[in-house]
């Protein structure tokens, strides 16, 4: 399965956005792919006053994400922001193209380093996964990927990959985890791992405390080896994943196989 991880910058107008999503789908799907993703927030960035902005999954958003999957007959993964209860809003992942309908909204809110996602946004509570060609991919965000959980639940639901969208934090050492957590998950999943963040928006531009990105996706095999890395600037990735290597790894890393839940109950 070919897939795209566009490491973009998005602004704070969704309209402008919605048209770098276009922009970007449509060179993915020159190029081959079959499964588009773009990072968290591609809606707005963060920093954005975001209970303004939302809109419901039948909105003009995400209808537009819809309408660009359908025109070039890939799956678009894409991050915005939906109504929540209180005034807040749910980080979600929309998931549209021919055949494919859904939604993930956020597990573990980013209430580190100086930054309180809850303050503005309402934690989602169930995991989600689609069927893209009959391969099962799950759906992930950003500060998930410190919680191991989330991805074995993926890969006991029989996913071959989960596809992580992020706009992480820049901070001392924060690459370095980032790079870390990402090779981490896919191994301890043995899944491969699509991580795609916002690329770095330069200096002087970040709003505060605001996790606005610093690029460096990957793309990760479910060895726990990079197949393949972007640096901080805005860039496309493709990469075509070998969904037969899942199982081959998984016989020879019984990890999941192996596991003792009852002794941590």
């Amino acid at each position: 399965m070919r897939i795209a991880l566009s490491q973009l910058t998005t602004g704070p107008d969704p309209g402008k956005n919605l048209r770098l999503v276009e922009e970007w789908t449509r060179r993915a799907a020159d190029a081959g792919a079959r499964v588009v993703v773009f990072p968290e927030a591609s809606m707005a960035c963060f920093g954005t006053s975001l209970a303004p902005l939302a809109e419901p999954l039948d909105g003009p958003w995400a209808d537009g994400v819809r309408r660009i999957a359908h025109a070039t007959g890939t799956v678009v993964v894409a991050g915005m922001f939906t109504p929540a209860d209180g005034g807040r809003v749910a980080n979600t992942l929309l998931a549209a193209g021919p055949g494919v309908e859904a939604s993930y909204d956020k597990i573990h809110l980013y209430d580190a380093f100086g930054y309180r996602e809850s303050d503005t946004v309402a934690a989602g509570s169930a995991t989600t996964i689609i069927d893209v060609d009959g391969v099962r991919l799950g759906l992930a965000t950003c500060y998930d990927v410190r919680f191991p959980e989330l991805f074995r639940a993926h890969a006991d639901a029989g996913a071959a990959a989960t596809l992580l969208a992020a706009s992480w934090g820049a901070g001392p050492g924060k690459r370095e985890q980032w790079e870390l957590l990402v090779r981490a998950r896919a191994l301890d999943a043995t899944v491969w791992l699509a991580a795609v963040g916002q690329a770095d928006p330069g200096p002087g531009t970040g709003p505060g405390s605001a996790p606005t990105g610093i690029g460096h996706s990957r793309v990760v095999g479910p060895d726990g080896t990079v197949r393949h890395a972007l640096g901080a600037e805005p860039e496309l990735l493709l990469a075509d994943l070998d969904i037969d290597e899942v199982a081959a790894v998984r016989r020879r890393t019984s990890v999941l196989a192996n596991r003792r839940p009852e002794v941590w109950r």
